[in-house]
């Protein structure tokens, strides 16, 4: 199974989610019916932007021809409590191992299965029409609900390969001789540095068991600073569960085997810790190119340096020395799948989330400030699209939203830093004047 031959890691996409529907401001009109009453519909939610992982894609093509998507709008509400048609929501199609970064708060949705969903922007919810705020004290209410506009963002999509094992090592180690040998990818082989540029992927199965082998590009030093391409290179690695460290018995360039070993570690460690925690098998590669005595000699002095934790296979992609031994080695070193045929009452909580998801925390209140004499500014996101709502140019709008802040305890945070009626209030851009005595 050989990768495609274009494999895009990285995409910036726009989101839109659909605003949802007006509510209506409407009164029945019959024959012989001389006070029919309100009969405002409501306006109908705005569709949702939802992220599904599909495990037929490879990689983020897609998104270099289209960067910008929108949901479906709600539809306003009408009279005769007609209420407004929900938005359709817009479903992308990203595949496993898409890591997802909401711009604005940061927060990370991690897809590695497919059929898992995120929604990544919600439609506005739908204005209520004017029947809703009928009541026995206010009976021919004369205003309605604006909807509010769907939630709207920049997401970055990083794609991390998902592989059960993968190879690493200096540029022209034999990693994709390896790979080549050991399942059925076909990667690019020649006699120099550098031919893989895109991470390939490639089947192992062995004893009932099938393992996905990454070939990673060659790391060179500064890697994990970004020198090269190495934050993608490095990137792959991360959700591998073990790593094959292949190295070169004789170098091209003369350098010393062990100083390159030292390199790849480096640079593994410093990208991210974890990398240096995960298990490794240790593949002496190339040793067609030396005799029988340089070989047991190359394998003793690793096994010394290393420790009986990781073992060290000499191998040959060229005569196929070593690589049964190899396969085994990985079957036995590669943790297996965790277990998914768990009753789900009895699995753990953190096995049932459909997906990781890693979110900073949220501030959901507001903040009064005095600005002026006589001048007040409320900021906050959810009282800001509570004015959204209304027409403050409507009396009847006015007087319920007076209410309303006077419910979650806006006017006392006001009165609190000396406002009195009449005072100007801003909130989301929009001023007018409060009066809740009235």
């Amino acid at each position: 199974m050989a990768a495609s031959s274009q494999v895009h890691d990285r995409a910036r996409i726009h989101v839109k989610a659909g605003g949802g529907g007006d509510g209506c401001l409407s009164f029945r009109r019959e024959a012989h019916v001389p006070k029919g009453g309100p009969d405002g519909g409501d306006g109908g939610r705005g569709g949702d932007v939802v992220l599904v992982c599909n495990d037929s894609l490879r990689d983020l093509e897609t998104f270099r021809r289209k960067s910008h998507f929108k949901a479906g709008r709600g539809g306003h509400g009408q009279g005769a409590l007609r209420h407004g048609k929900d938005g359709e929501t817009l479903e992308i199609a990203v595949p496993p191992g898409t890591e997802v970064e909401l711009e604005p708060d940061g927060t990370r949705h991690d897809l590695v299965r497919s059929g898992q969903r995120v929604v990544i922007a919600r439609g506005g919810p739908g204005g209520r029409g004017n029947k809703r705020f009928a009541g026995p004290t206010h009976q021919t209410p004369r205003f309605a609900e604006r909807g509010l506009p769907g939630d709207e963002t920049w997401v970055t999509l990083h794609l991390k390969l998902l592989a059960d094992v993968g190879l690493v090592g200096l540029p022209n180690a034999g990693k994709s001789s390896l790979l080549s040998r050991l399942t059925r990818a076909h990667p690019k082989v020649a006699d120099y540095p550098f031919t893989t540029l895109e991470p390939v992927l490639g089947t192992l199965e062995a004893n009932d068991r099938q393992l996905v082998v990454a070939d990673i590009p060659g790391l060179i030093e500064g890697a994990s600073a970004g020198a090269g391409l190495g934050h993608e290179f490095l990137a792959h690695i991360e959700r591998t569960r073990l790593l094959v460290h292949v190295l070169d018995l004789k170098p091209l360039d003369g350098s010393d085997p062990a100083a390159n070993h030292a390199t790849v570690e480096r640079e593994l460690a410093e990208h991210d810790p974890r990398l240096a925690a995960l298990p490794r098998v240790f593949a002496l590669s190339k040793a067609d190119l030396v005799d029988q005595e340089a070989r047991e000699r190359a394998r003793d002095e690793w096994r010394a340096r290393l420790g009986p934790g990781t073992p060290v296979v000499v191998t040959s992609s060229v005569s196929g020395l070593g690589l049964e031994d190899l396969t085994r080695e990985l079957v036995r070193a590669a943790p297996p799948e965790p277990a998914t045929d768990e009753a789900p009452d009895e699995a753990p909580p953190e096995t049932l989330a459909e997906h990781r998801v890693f979110r900073p925390a949220a501030d959901r209140g507001y903040r009064v400030e005095r600005i002026g004499d006589r001048v007040f500014r409320v900021t906050g996101r959810g009282v800001e699209r509570l004015i959204a709502r209304y027409d403050l140019n409507n009396d009847d709008a006015l007087a319920h939203l007076e209410r309303r802040l006077r419910g979650i305890g806006v006017i006392d945070a006001l009165e609190a830093r000396g406002f009195e009626a009449g005072d100007e209030v801003q909130i989301g851009g929009v001023a007018f004047e409060l009066d809740p005595s009235m």
